[in-house]
Order: C-alpha cells, then sequence, then structure tokens
C-alpha cells in the first residue's frame, strides 16, 4: 500500500510506516498518514481531499486517532484489518472565494479590540440581526467537538450547527437540517472568514455576505 506521511514531525513516524510494510509515496497515495494532533487531519484533509487518512497520534490532544498504538494500527491497515468511515463537509463561498471544511466555518472579528454586527437568514428567512460578539461558528458533526462545542458546551451528531461567538446577548446555539442554507451577512466589520485551520482567509466589511452548505464532498477516515 502506498502512503504519503504527513505532518510537521513526520519523519519520527517515517521508519515504523515502512516498518509496517508501507511504501512511502511522494504522490499517487493510497493512504495519507497524518502524524500530530486534530489540527494535521484538517491540513491533510485541506491537502490531500477525499484521499483515505490514517491518523496517528504524537499527542494526547489527537482525540479522533485511535486508542490503539501508532505500529498496532499501521499492522491492522496493512493487514486489510480497517474500515473507512466517510464525513461530509460544508462549504463556504464568499465573493471570489470559496472553502470546504471538515470540521467548521468560522466568521470572527479581525480586531480582538471590537466586536462585529452581524445577521444571520437559513433558506432565505432572517433568524437573527443586529447580534453583536466576536462572531460565529458553523460545524459539521465531525467538527462539533472543537470549537464548536468550547463555545456551546455541546455537540451534535446530525445537522448543522451554528455557535455564536461571545455575543453580548444571549444568542442560543441552533442545530439546523443538513440541507440548509445559511447567510450571514456583516453589518458591522472588519471581520475575517477561514475554515478549519487553513491559511486562506478573507476580509469581510459592512454589507458582505457569506453562504454555507453542505458539500457533496467527504471525508475519508480508515478506522481499525
Amino acid at each position: 500500500m502506498k502512503a504519503i506521511v504527513f505532518g510537521k514531525e513526520k519523519d519520527a513516524i517515517a521508519p515504523l510506516v515502512q516498518k509496517c510494510g508501507f511504501e512511502i509515496v511522494a504522490e499517487h497515495p493510497d493512504v495519507v498518514v497524518s502524524y500530530g494532533g486534530d489540527g494535521t487531519l484538517m491540513q491533510a484533509e485541506h491537502q490531500f481531499p477525499g484521499i483515505p487518512k490514517i491518523i496517528l497520534k504524537n499527542s494526547l490532544v489527537a482525540k479522533k486517532a485511535s486508542v490503539l498504538s501508532n505500529e498496532e494500527v499501521l499492522k491492522r491497515v496493512c493487514a486489510g484489518q480497517y474500515r473507512i468511515e466517510e464525513f461530509w463537509k460544508l462549504q463556504a463561498s464568499f465573493k471570489n472565494s470559496a472553502w470546504r471544511a471538515l470540521n467548521d466555518i468560522v466568521v470572527h472579528n479581525k480586531n480582538p479590540r471590537h466586536a462585529i454586527r452581524y445577521a444571520v437568514s437559513v433558506n432565505g428567512k432572517e433568524i437573527r440581526q443586529n447580534i453583536i460578539g466576536d462572531g460565529m461558528v458553523a460545524a459539521t458533526p465531525f467538527g462539533s467537538s472543537g470549537y464548536y462545542r468550547s463555545i456551546t458546551d455541546s455537540f451534535f451528531e446530525i445537522g448543522i450547527g451554528i455557535a455564536f461567538n461571545n455575543s453580548t446577548e444571549q444568542s442560543d446555539h441552533m442545530v439546523l437540517k443538513e440541507d440548509s442554507i445559511i447567510t450571514a451577512t456583516i453589518m458591522r466589520g472588519p471581520a475575517v472568514v477561514y475554515a478549519d485551520n487553513q491559511e486562506h482567509a478573507e476580509d469581510m466589511r459592512e454589507g458582505d455576505t457569506l453562504t454555507i452548505q453542505k458539500s457533496s464532498d467527504v471525508a475519508k477516515i480508515i478506522s481499525v
């Protein structure tokens, strides 16, 4: 099985990957070995979308990794003792930019000294107006245990979650149907929008609107 090893410390795990029977390649892999925490997995999926990922942990914050040792995980995969789970993503569009997110789409105040004002609509109907705060998070079920959970102290298994970050007035989080189309319109900025922990981000100013919905793309995670 051909594998790309991905992560800041990939050289430390590469010998074990080879020892367990994988051929390490630079392109056209069968799998991508993500070595690191949950952020490393997000980066791996962004760079190699749709290719099955093997999650290996190098810290205690790799929540998505198996409880088994890295060596045991690799041995089972190489022996064919695994299954592939698919997780849908979110997509967001703003002007000429687009994002795909396995975890979440985030709208955040660009200047931490100033709150932003924004409105949120679902399927063309405004449901929150003049929200004042640090922004919002739209999360997938896969990502609901991350930033979304830190804001809401909850997670979900079905739908799209919307969390309102540090609002000046009570704004309860929502879990919407998977086919919902969500728009966020900036009434006072500046704000910034990004997906997962991807480097690409765009500024949003007064009158700008971001559209968020379920993507047809899926991430494939190997489970043993």
